[in-house]
C-alpha cells in the first residue's frame, strides 16, 4: 500500500480542505500519517510516496525538514499573498513550486491557467456533506464578516427581512471585530443574536449546514473560483445563492446569482416560498457535485495528472 505524509495546517478553513484532501487518499488506497502543526512536534518516518497539504504548509515541511519525497499541494488562496499559509515567508518557498517533483493544485481557473498550474476545483468527502438533518433556521453565511461588504450585507438583510432567522459562524476574534465596526446597537444586537461560534471540523461544518435552508456567498479570493463553502451548500443538498463567479459554469447555470442588496433579499424570499423551485436546484447541483466534487474522484484526476506529467 502507498502511503502519504499529509500536514494539518494551522487554518481552520485549510484544515476543512485538508481533511476532504485526506479522505480522497484513503478512497485511492493510500495509507495516510499526519502531522498537525497545530500540536505535532516531530515528523513520522516512513516510506512516503508523497507530502500532502494546504497551500505553502506541505511545501514548508518538505524544505525546512529536508524531505527527499515529491509534494502535492492544493491551494484555494492566492499563491502570492501571506493568505497562503506562511505569511510573510511565502516569497521563501515560492521558488520550490516549480520544482519537477513538486506539483501544485490551484482552485481558481483564470489563475492556474495564467500561472500554469494544475487546476482543480474545491472537493468534498460525501460521505460527511450529506442531506441528514432538518433545517433550524433559513440563511447562515458560514464565514468571517471580515470586510464592509460583508459586514454591511449581513446587517442590511437582517434588517430587510425581519422574519427571516439568519445565522453566522466564525472564529470569537473575527466575531468580535465585526462587533467592534458596528456603527449602532442595533446592528450590535442583531451580531451578538445570530453569531453561533465557530467551526473547526467537517463534521460540525455538516451539520451547520444541515441546519439550514439557504448559505449567500460572497467570494473573497481569486479571480473566477468557488470557494470550499460553496461546494459544501451543495453537496448537502441546501441551496446556494452566490455572488457573479465565473466557475458557476461549473454548475450549468442552475445556482442563482445576486446583484445587490435588494436583489438578494428578493431571491431569498423566492426561494424559501417556492420549495418545487428550490428542490428542482438543488437536486440538479448535487448531482454535478456527486459527478464531479467528490473527493475520491478528484484525488484520482490528481494522481493521474502528476503521473502522465511524468
Amino acid at each position: 500500500m502507498k502511503k502519504i505524509l499529509a500536514i494539518m495546517p494551522k487554518s481552520i478553513g485549510g484544515r476543512l480542505t485538508t481533511e476532504s484532501l485526506i479522505a480522497g487518499f484513503i478512497d485511492n488506497g493510500f495509507e495516510v500519517s499526519i502531522f498537525d502543526e497545530l500540536k505535532d512536534k516531530k515528523l513520522p518516518r516512513n516510506d512516503f510516496s508523497y507530502i500532502v497539504g494546504y497551500d505553502f504548509s506541505p511545501i514548508k515541511i518538505k524544505y525546512d525538514s529536508n524531505l527527499k519525497i515529491p509534494c502535492i499541494a492544493y491551494f484555494s488562496d492566492v499563491i502570492e499573498s501571506k493568505a497562503s499559509g506562511v505569511l510573510e515567508d511565502w516569497g521563501k518557498y515560492y521558488k520550490y513550486l516549480k520544482n519537477d517533483d513538486n506539483f501544485v493544485f490551484y482552485w481558481d481557473r483564470v489563475l492556474a491557467q495564467n500561472d500554469g498550474w494544475f487546476y482543480m476545483p474545491h472537493f468534498v468527502n460525501l460521505s460527511v456533506y450529506r442531506d441528514f438533518l432538518t433545517p433550524e433556521f433559513d440563511v447562515l453565511f458560514p464565514g468571517r464578516l471580515d470586510s464592509n461588504l460583508r459586514l454591511e450585507t449581513y446587517l442590511n438583510l437582517n434588517k430587510l427581512l425581519p422574519h427571516v432567522t439568519f445565522r453566522f459562524c466564525a472564529i470569537e476574534k473575527h466575531y468580535l471585530d465585526a462587533l467592534s465596526r458596528c456603527k449602532s446597537e442595533l446592528d450590535r444586537k442583531i451580531i451578538k443574536k445570530t453569531y453561533l461560534g465557530f467551526i473547526d471540523n467537517e463534521k460540525d461544518m455538516a451539520k451547520m449546514i444541515n441546519k439550514t435552508k439557504i448559505v449567500y456567498n460572497i467570494n473573497s479570493q481569486g479571480v473566477s473560483s468557488l470557494n470550499y463553502r460553496s461546494i459544501q451548500t451543495l453537496a448537502c443538498k441546501r441551496l446556494l445563492i452566490s455572488d457573479n463567479r465565473a466557475e458557476l459554469d461549473l454548475f450549468q447555470g442552475i445556482i442563482p446569482i445576486w446583484d445587490n442588496i435588494n436583489d438578494l433579499a428578493k431571491k431569498i424570499q423566492y426561494y424559501l416560498k417556492n420549495s418545487v423551485e428550490y428542490e428542482k436546484i438543488t437536486k440538479k447541483a448535487f448531482r454535478i457535485i456527486k459527478s464531479n466534487h467528490d473527493c475520491r474522484i478528484c484525488v484520482s484526476k490528481m494522481l493521474n495528472l502528476i503521473e502522465n506529467y511524468n
